[in-house]
């Protein structure tokens, strides 16, 4: 079965302002994407990004031609990160294949060709252009680059997981990992802050049942909220700040695409400057 694929088209800010809460869910919220027996992707027009899921289902998934990206197969001028959210599965690509446990990423490079997805993964999928290829590199949640942030005080104690990035695993122009939330924190990237040389992903995900993320968007003198549930993801335009609180525990991934891969280039907003 082929993919599934919705397009997302780009919106500017002043058209962001008129919103209401149906049109922001429209524009800025992917949901469905983890469906059993199928690959279902979101093509969006913020630097060309693809988000979606793939969940086997104890068969066997391939991910290879996707008419929206003009190319005979998936990867031809694309690279990708995966992640897997669920159980026990593989990601097999370019006669190599790979075990893949819960909070695993793997990197495929460009020119890996079809993509195989199996066992019982729930396989989180981001893929950016791309016009060179890197060494396709399994990432296991002990290798990640740890950086401890925020504190039990300010509800944001948290570690952030650094995976595919300049000091870590090398890619093309995608950056990626994910952050955990430690006990009693709900905060995530709070004081808020921008990068407009880059759009940014967000898919949040072992968010338990009845319990949600209120994600805040929005430029910082007109900010806008979005209610997230378990495995939905956002995308934050360039011009948005990205950060969120649940009512819950939960972990997101963050994946992020544009003018460089410099963590550290953004444009801290002060808590005072917001609205």
């Amino acid at each position: 079965m082929p993919a599934q694929v919705t397009t997302l088209y780009a919106v500017s800010p002043d058209a962001a302002k008129a919103f209401d809460t149906a049109a922001l869910r429209e524009k800025f919220l992917v949901e469905g994407m983890f469906a059993a027996g199928e690959i279902r992707l979101t093509y969006a027009h913020y630097d060309r990004m693809i988000v979606g899921g793939a969940v086997p289902d104890g068969g066997a998934l391939v991910l290879d031609a996707v008419a929206e990206t003009g190319t005979p197969s998936f990867l031809d001028r694309r690279e990708a990160g995966i992640l897997n959210i669920g159980g026990d599965g593989r990601v097999a690509a370019g006669g190599e294949s790979w075990d893949m446990a819960k909070g695993d990423l793997l990197y495929l490079p460009k020119g890996a060709g079809a993509v195989t997805f199996s066992g019982q993964g729930r396989f989180y999928i981001v893929s950016v252009p791309a016009h060179t290829a890197h060494p396709a590199t399994l990432i296991k949640i002990e290798d990640a680059n740890q950086v401890k942030m925020g504190a039990p005080e300010t509800s944001n104690d948290r570690t952030i997981f650094q995976c595919i990035h300049p000091n870590g695993v090398q890619s093309c122009q995608l950056v990626m990992g994910y952050t955990q939330l430690h006990g009693g924190s709900v905060w995530n990237t709070m004081p808020a802050h921008l990068h407009d040389r880059r759009m940014e992903a967000y898919l949040y995900h072992d968010v338990a049942q009845g319990q949600r993320v209120f994600h805040f968007m929005g430029q910082p003198q007109e900010t806008r909220h979005l209610l997230v549930d378990n495995e939905q993801i956002v995308m934050s335009p360039p011009w948005s700040i990205h950060s969120g609180a649940g009512t819950g525990s939960y972990t997101f991934c963050w994946a992020m695409a544009g003018d460089n891969m410099d963590f550290t280039d953004m444009d801290a907003v002060a808590m005072e400057d917001l609205r």
